[in-house]
C-alpha cells in the first residue's frame, strides 16, 4: 500500500482525501495557493507544499507545482479529487511519467469520456441507451438545421468538450436552430477552447438519474445503484438523492447491469459515474464522469462502502473489497449542497464566517473543511459543504434532513441554507415528484411572485 499520497485539491474534497487516507495509515501532503494557507486540510496533512498565487491557474492547474510538490516530499500517488485537474488525461500521463501513481482511471479512458461525441458512440459501441441525436459532430448551419429537422424539435445542442452547462443551448423550432447552433459554439470556443458542438433530442420532462460503477484491474466491475440529481439550477446540481424515488427494482436493476457491463466491455479502471436521463421509463446516456463525484456521500450511506478507500486500494493494485452479490442497499440518503452564495440570487458571497454550528445526531453527516474565523477566499467555487442524512426511509430521511437544516448555522456570509428548508415545504419535492427542470422553473414563478 502507498505510504504517502499528494492531494491535488483544496476545500471538502481534500479534507475527505485526507481521512481516508489516515484511517488506511497513509500519510498525506496538502498542496495549497496563498489564499488557502489557513485550509483546514492544509492545517490537518502532515505535510503542505504552497503551489503558488490564489488564481487557480498559477495553483491547483499548474501541472509543474504540483508535480514537484510531490516529488519533493516523495509521494508516491496523486489523488484528484474532483474538479481541477481530474479529468485532465495530460496530468494523468505525467503523473505515470514521473514514477507516481495517478489515483484514478487511465489517461486514454479520461480522454475518450471527455471527448461528448467519442463518449457517445463508446455508449452505443458498448451497449448503453443513447438519446437520439446528430452523428458526430454538426459541420455548419445546413447540417444544423438537417440533423433539428430529422431529429425533430426541440433539440438541445452541447459543447463536445463541454461540462456545467456550458455551450448548451435549446432549440425549440427551425427559427431558433441557427441562433442556438452559433451561440454554443461560441460559447464552447471561450470555456473550452474547442467550438464542436452536437445535437440531440431535447427531452421535456426527464429525471438526472446516474450510475455508481466501480472497477478494478483484475476485471471485476460493479454498480452501487444509482443517484437522483434531478433538482439542479443552470445544469448545476443542487440535492442528491438515493435511491431515485422515481424508479421500480426492475428499472434499478437492469440500468445497472447495462451499465456494470458496458463498463467492463471498455476495460475501465477506477470509480467512474454514468449519467442518464429517464423519462417514460426509457433511460439515455448522456455522459460519463471519469472521477469521484462531489454526490458520492449518499452511495456511501446506503452501501457502506468507502469510496474514496476504494480508489486507494484499486489504484495500488488491490482487487475490489465487494462482489456485486454481496452490494446490499440500506435504507435512503440525501445531499444538500451548501454554497456560500446568496439563496435568491445565488451571487457568490465569499468572506469571513463568524459564527459556526453543524447539525448532529444519528445519520447526519456534514462533509465541510469550514470552522469559526475562516475566511471564504473569493478565487474558487462557492462549495463550502456538503450536508448528507440518511434515514431508514424516504420519509424519515427528509424529517431528518428538515431538522438538520434547521439546526445548522453559518453566520456571517450568505449561504444556500434558506434555499434548502423551504424546499423542504415543497410538495413536489416531499413526493419525489420533480424532473430536471422543476427547480428553475419553481425558482422563477417565486421571483415574479415576489416581484408583483
Amino acid at each position: 500500500m502507498f505510504e504517502k499520497v499528494l492531494i491535488a485539491n483544496r476545500g471538502e474534497i481534500a479534507l475527505r482525501i485526507h481521512r481516508a487516507c489516515q484511517e488506511m495509515g497513509i500519510k498525506t501532503v496538502a498542496v495549497h495557493s496563498t489564499a488557502d494557507s489557513e485550509a483546514m486540510h492544509v492545517r490537518l496533512a502532515d505535510e503542505s507544499v504552497c503551489i503558488g498565487p490564489p488564481p487557480a491557474a498559477k495553483s491547483y492547474l499548474h501541472i509543474p507545482s504540483i508535480i514537484a510538490a510531490a516529488e519533493i516530499t516523495g509521494a508516491q500517488a496523486i489523488h484528484p479529487g474532483y474538479g481541477f485537474l481530474s479529468e485532465n488525461a495530460k496530468f494523468a500521463e505525467i503523473v505515470t511519467q514521473h514514477g507516481m501513481t495517478f489515483i484514478g482511471p487511465t489517461a486514454d479512458h479520461i480522454r475518450l469520456m471527455g471527448d461528448k461525441i467519442a463518449a457517445k458512440q463508446a455508449a452505443i459501441d458498448t451497449g448503453m441507451p443513447v438519446v437520439p441525436g446528430s452523428d458526430g459532430a454538426i459541420k455548419d448551419e445546413a447540417d444544423a438545421k438537417a440533423n433539428g429537422k430529422r431529429i425533430g424539435y426541440p433539440v438541445l445542442i452541447k459543447a463536445a468538450a463541454g461540462g456545467g452547462g456550458r455551450g448548451m443551448k435549446v432549440a425549440r423550432s427551425e427559427d431558433e436552430v441557427l441562433e442556438a447552433y452559433n451561440t454554443a459554439r461560441s460559447e464552447a470556443k471561450a470555456a473550452f477552447g474547442n467550438d464542436e458542438v452536437y445535437m440531440e433530442k431535447y427531452l421535456t420532462h426527464p429525471r438526472h438519474i446516474e450510475i455508481q460503477v466501480v472497477a478494478d484491474s483484475l476485471g471485476n466491475v460493479i454498480h452501487l445503484g444509482e443517484r437522483d440529481c434531478s433538482l439542479q439550477r443552470r445544469h448545476q446540481k443542487v440535492l442528491e438523492e438515493a435511491p431515485s424515488p422515481a424508479l421500480n427494482a426492475e428499472d434499478r436493476a437492469r440500468i445497472g447491469q447495462i451499465t456494470a457491463d458496458a463498463i467492463k466491455k471498455l476495460g475501465y479502471l477506477g470509480v467512474g459515474t454514468v449519467e442518464y436521463l429517464f423519462e417514460d421509463g426509457e433511460f439515455y446516456f448522456i455522459e460519463m464522469n471519469t472521477r469521484l463525484q462531489v454526490e458520492h456521500p449518499v452511495t456511501e450511506m446506503i452501501t457502506g462502502l468507502d469510496l474514496v478507500r476504494e480508489q486507494i486500494r484499486i489504484a495500488d493494485g488491490a482487487q475490489l473489497s465487494v462482489s456485486q452479490e454481496n452490494v446490499k442497499f440500506n435504507g435512503h440518503a440525501i445531499e444538500c449542497r451548501v454554497n456560500a452564495e446568496n439563496p435568491s440570487t445565488f451571487r457568490p458571497s465569499p468572506g469571513k464566517i463568524t459564527g459556526y454550528h453543524p447539525p448532529g445526531g444519528l445519520g447526519v453527516r456534514l462533509d465541510s473543511a469550514i470552522y469559526a474565523g475562516y475566511a471564504i477566499p473569493p478565487n474558487y467555487d462557492s462549495l463550502i459543504g456538503k450536508l448528507i442524512v440518511h434515514g431508514r426511509d424516504r420519509a424519515e430521511c427528509l424529517m431528518r434532513l428538515r431538522r438538520a437544516l434547521n439546526e445548522m448555522v453559518i453566520t456571517g456570509v450568505e449561504t444556500t441554507l434558506p434555499l434548502f428548508r423551504d424546499l423542504m415545504n415543497e410538495p413536489d419535492v416531499i413526493n419525489g415528484d420533480y424532473s430536471i427542470h422543476w427547480l428553475e422553473k419553481n425558482l422563477k414563478a417565486k421571483a415574479e411572485e415576489a416581484g408583483s
